[in-house]
């Protein structure tokens, strides 16, 4: 096997231990010292570089004035040089993770302004966790904050962004997915999802959600769902800890077809007249209730260069466009700008966009007097709009080809651009293009198939919770898609890609996170026969901070699978693959790579991808490889042979390396867990003992009814298996005889005793949730709403029969439990 080698990665503490831990010395680096200069954020990589080289000669001050890294690097270091000092002269930098509330406060009462712009200069994907300890412990007013995150180059729009307003917990339903974002998270914790169908009786798993660290919020998607339908969700976070918080949701994904007024349907034949179609001019929109429609009937649109668009949606909303045929258009086929639920379907756009009258170094431009280049026209663009879908489209043949990269950055026509960024927060993103096909011609191409605008910017691109699936899309002389920006919850997935330099683009993922799955990306080329590589990264130091899932597609192409580009000179990304076949056939410098990560970025991930070059008959890495874990066939030629010779490429996963609601084996199979209505105890068929510290003596008796019978002072543990949530009841029969002090139910995660745990139905001492009043006599049936008190998962069953009183015992205090089992209500 081919790899490039690596420095070992920080572990998730040791990590979070170098964030409080900074400099402490003095000497020069080699910026090409492998050792060094790779792997993380500038504050981690500063830290190595003094870890490094401290020693008695060298303090603080001569170690930062003496640095010559990375040139980013070294730019924060001149800039902050005095500060970072400063920080570690206080004990702000400090080893040290077990910090009493009181020695924070001591610690960071004296920030200064200066000081928090240095920390969120060297740290940027974790703007959030220090917002939170600087605005927490320092004396520093928002407004120092704000002006400290503006001069460290971030966006304030971030300080104290989960608390405002507009930043609730959102769930987000497309027409077959489903967007979440839990706010007021933090890394250490977990977020498990399960879901279900309003009719189903089970639930499913879902992939964890993930975190995202610049408003420190848990987010994910769950895919490959039902069109109108209505689904329940729980997502359960765990922190550090082992406390347990259960959100629960509800929604209703959206229908195949939207609402139509029949009283606004509109035959083309009957509206139209020539030139351009003008909605804003015949006054043409719907509302919530429901769309206005026009559908094509014959009549072809045919608008010339006169008119900026041949199909003016202008701002109107609640609109349909069925089966029309466009063409012209001086430079957009159909155009809206600042409008909201638009649903294109089945429509044919072509002869679109502005003419080369003057060519100059092989880039074209509209007029011998215009110094701005053709760029940006559209087969369709959406522009500022939200929550819409396009459908069953063909766009091709723009009036103007895309110029190669061999003139420089192609530019020229798009198929579809889409800037998603509405003026009202409630219409942002919610853009589903699916089902398309969006081709140019060999000597013919597009820019970028599918474009977005403002790529440097998180208002830009698809925004947020969107979806681009089951898309044909070729010849291109840049992207294929290009998602860059916002990339929240934006999901492409089962589209074939071909002939483009590029195939999907996220450079930068400015906030994530995004999925790329089940996607075909081959043979790739420009209209040279270049190419660069099917997946395109970069920017996430200098565009902070999205993370990019990509799951099981199939990639064969000649150069790299996972590459990066330059975004503000950083080629840093942050990927997590699985399952994927990256096939690769030339070699040569930064050429044949299944990832190409010059960075080695600490936080991305392989799992299980066959990688192979078929120049080297290996795989080939530039990653952190101890971050990769090979697929077992990746050095099986034979194998790799058969799967190139199959019609349809697929991978062979074993069941540790099934993605929850992603695999498909696993979607086929649609239950990952099946918990029964109703969970009963089965005394009879487990081991059991006495619970630590608490049995002291008496009998236990197990009928074959799995009645349990306890005497004494005795506590009984029965390990079990099961996961209580808001809507889990107890249900038992109880019987009770003598004085007793206690008798009760214990649901333990562990063998140390917690009252919060343990439900008290009868005794005369006061302890534990008080369940008395569900059990007024001696003997009786109850019905616990035990998920009113204990959730989460649950180890150990614990039958308690207490009486410290010895002559009490004698006088036989006994408990007889039966029929004890748990329900689900599913509300």
């Amino acid at each position: 096997m081919h790899f490039t080698n690596s420095k070992p990665s920080l572990s998730r503490f040791t990590f979070i231990g170098l964030l409080l831990f900074l400099m402490l010395s003095c000497a020069t680096m080699n910026k090409n010292d492998k050792n060094y200069a790779k792997g993380g954020q500038p504050g981690a990589i500063l830290y190595n570089y003094v870890e490094a080289n401290i020693s008695n000669n060298n303090n603080v001050n001569s170690l930062l004035a003496n640095y010559k890294g990375p040139r980013n690097q070294s730019t924060v270091v001149e800039k902050y040089e005095d500060e970072i000092a400063q920080l570690y002269e206080q004990h702000v930098l400090s080893p040290n993770l077990s910090l009493s509330e009181n020695e924070k406060k001591a610690r960071f009462a004296n920030i200064t302004s200066n000081q928090a712009s240095a920390l969120f200069a060297l740290y940027p994907i974790d703007t959030a966790k220090w917002m939170k300890i600087i605005s927490t412990y320092s004396g520093l007013s928002k407004n120092d904050i704000y002006e400290s995150a503006i001069t460290a180059g971030l966006d304030p729009s971030l300080v104290f962004a989960a608390s405002a307003s507009g930043f609730e917990d959102t769930v987000t339903p497309l027409i077959n997915s489903i967007g979440l974002v839990i706010y007021g998270q933090d890394e250490e914790s977990t977020a498990a999802v399960k879901f279900r169908a309003d009719d189903d009786r089970y639930w499913r798993e879902g992939l964890d959600l993930a975190w995202e660290p610049i408003y420190g919020s848990f987010a994910g998607s769950i895919v490959y769902l039902e069109a109108n339908t209505t689904y329940h969700i729980k997502v359960t976070i765990t922190d550090v800890y082992g406390d347990v918080v259960e959100h629960t949701f509800q929604t209703t994904t959206k229908p195949n077809t939207p609402p139509i007024d029949p009283n606004k349907i509109y035959y083309l034949s009957e509206i139209y007249s020539g030139g351009q179609l003008d909605l804003e001019a015949l006054n043409i929109e719907g509302s919530d209730d429901g769309y206005a429609k026009i559908i094509g009937d014959g009549p072809v649109i045919e608008a010339g260069s006169d008119v900026l668009a041949a199909v003016n949606i202008g701002n109107n909303s609640y609109v349909m466009l069925e089966n029309l045929t466009v063409k012209g258009g001086q430079r957009y086929g159909i155009f809206a700008k600042k409008a909201h639920h638009v649903w294109i379907k089945g429509c044919n756009v072509s002869e679109y966009g502005r003419e080369a009258v003057d060519i100059r170094d092989g880039i074209a431009y509209s007029s011998t007097t215009n110094n701005s280049p053709i760029n940006y026209d559209s087969g369709i663009y959406l522009e500022r709009s939200g929550i819409a879908v396009i459908e069953e489209c063909e766009v091709h043949s723009p009036n103007l080809g895309a110029n190669s990269w061999a003139v420089g950055h192609p530019k020229g026509a798009n198929a579809l651009q889409v800037w998603a960024y509405h003026d009202s927060y409630a219409y942002r993103g919610e853009f589903i293009v699916r089902n398309n096909r969006f081709y140019g011609a060999p000597d013919h191409r597009f820019n970028d198939v599918i474009e977005g605008r403002k790529n440097f910017e998180r208002r830009g691109g698809f925004v947020k919770n969107s979806a681009i699936y089951g898309n044909y899309l070729a010849y291109a002389n840049d992207d294929l898609i290009e998602i860059d920006g916002g990339q929240q919850n934006v999901l492409v997935y089962n589209n074939e890609m071909e002939q483009g330099y590029a195939g999907i683009s996220i450079a930068p993922n400015t906030l994530g996170p995004s999925y790329i799955f089940h996607n075909y990306i081959h043979n790739l080329g420009d209209e040279t026969g270049k190419e660069w590589t099917a997946i395109k990264a970069g920017g996430l130091i200098s565009k902070p901070a999205g993370r990019t899932f990509i799951f099981e597609n199939v990639i064969d192409v000649e150069r790299n699978g996972i590459a990066a580009s330059k975004v503000n000179n950083d080629t840093t990304f942050w990927v997590t693959t699985q399952n994927n076949i990256i096939l690769t056939k030339n070699t040569g410098y930064s050429v044949g790579y299944c990832i190409f990560d010059k960075e080695k970025y600490v936080g991305s991930t392989s799992t299980n991808d066959l990688c192979f070059n078929e120049n080297s008959a290996d795989a080939r890495y530039e990653f952190n490889l101890d971050n990769v874990i090979e697929h077992p066939y990746s050095d099986d030629t034979s194998y790799i042979e058969t799967l190139k010779s199959s019609p349809e490429l697929t991978l062979d996963v074993s069941e540790e390396f099934k993605i929850p609601n992603f695999s498909s084996e696993v979607i086929a199979d649609a239950v990952t867990e099946e918990p029964s209505l109703v969970w009963e105890f089965n005394a009879s068929g487990i081991e059991h003992a006495g619970f630590p510290k608490q049995y002291r003596y008496g009998t236990t008796t197990i009928t074959d009814n799995n009645t349990v019978t306890l005497t004494g002072n005795n506590w009984r543990m029965f390990p079990i298996s099961y996961t209580l949530t808001k809507d889990s009841v107890l249900n038992l029969n109880l019987e009770v005889a003598g004085n007793p002090e206690v008798v009760g139910i214990g649901f333990e995660t562990d063998t140390k005793l917690n009252s919060s745990r343990v439900v008290k139905f009868y005794g005369k001492q006061a302890w534990g949730i008080r369940g008395e009043e569900t059990f007024m006599p001696t003997v009786g049936t109850i019905a616990f709403p035990i998920g009113q008190y204990v959730k989460g998962k649950v180890n150990y069953l614990i039958l308690v029969l207490d009486n410290d009183d010895i002559e009490s015992w004698r006088n036989r205090d006994k408990a007889i439990f039966s029929e004890v089992r748990i329900t689900e209500t599913f509300n």
